[in-house]
């Protein structure tokens, strides 16, 4: 069982944290190149070009990311406790 609120705190947590760290990536200047990076990698070419910081985006972004990081695993808690009952 699946405490469902502790569940949904925790992983919307681990969302804006990892949007935070993006941020501060992007705020530093290394977003381009990390996402150059990244693709390249995958061989492929980055089509996408990384816009200037702005710190009300980076904070809306990490408002939605912990948002919609506690419902997805607030409904996924649901689903699983419906299917795997004590």
């Amino acid at each position: 069982m699946i405490h469902r609120q502790k569940f949904a705190l925790t992983f919307g947590t681990f969302a804006a944290v990892l949007h935070l760290v993006w941020s501060i990536i992007v705020a530093l200047g290394w977003g381009q190149s990390l996402m150059d990076f990244v693709y390249q990698m995958h061989f492929m070419q980055n089509p996408y070009m990384v816009a200037t910081f702005s710190l009300p985006r980076a904070i809306g972004l990490i408002a939605i990311a912990f948002v919609m990081g506690y419902i997805i695993s607030s409904v996924f808690a649901l689903i699983w406790n419906k299917f795997h009952k004590a």
